[in-house]
């Protein structure tokens, strides 16, 4: 079967305080044999690249309204006149706030979604096909 990856190299914003932001080059990525999770990598100050997954319906939303708890919240908000998407990362090891171009991330949200229409994840991972063969047996 074949599988799609739409990815998108973008140039997000790490917040370090109201004032201070630093710029951090990092990479959206998705592929529709893990559909339901977009990947998110970025690079800051470390050896090894940066690797967040979440979900992709909390991306979707975060678009256009705050969403999430916990680890990921994602929030759409208005930067310098831009509107922009906040992703707020929460882990053991620290927290970071990155922002993030909103007409960007849309663009490649819009291709994910044309490569796998929501609602439609589960056919991706052949859950149908595998069920149907286990009730067979």
């Amino acid at each position: 079967m074949q599988h799609t990856v739409v990815e998108r190299e973008l140039e997000l914003r790490l917040i370090l305080s109201p004032e201070h932001s630093i710029p951090v080059p990092a990479r959206l990525g998705y592929r529709s044999d893990d559909p339901f999770a977009v990947h998110v990598i970025f690079h800051i100050n470390s050896e090894q690249p940066v690797h967040w997954t979440f979900a992709r319906e909390l991306l979707v939303e975060g678009v256009f309204r705050p969403c999430g708890n916990g680890d990921v919240r994602v929030w759409p908000t208005k930067s310098q006149g831009r509107s922009v998407v906040l992703m707020a990362l929460s882990s053991p090891d620290g927290d970071a706030l990155l922002e993030a171009p909103a007409a960007q991330v849309s663009a490649w949200l819009e291709r994910t979604l044309r490569a796998v229409p929501p609602g439609t994840e589960g056919e991706q991972l052949g859950l149908d096909e595998g069920l149907a063969e286990l009730l067979a047996q």
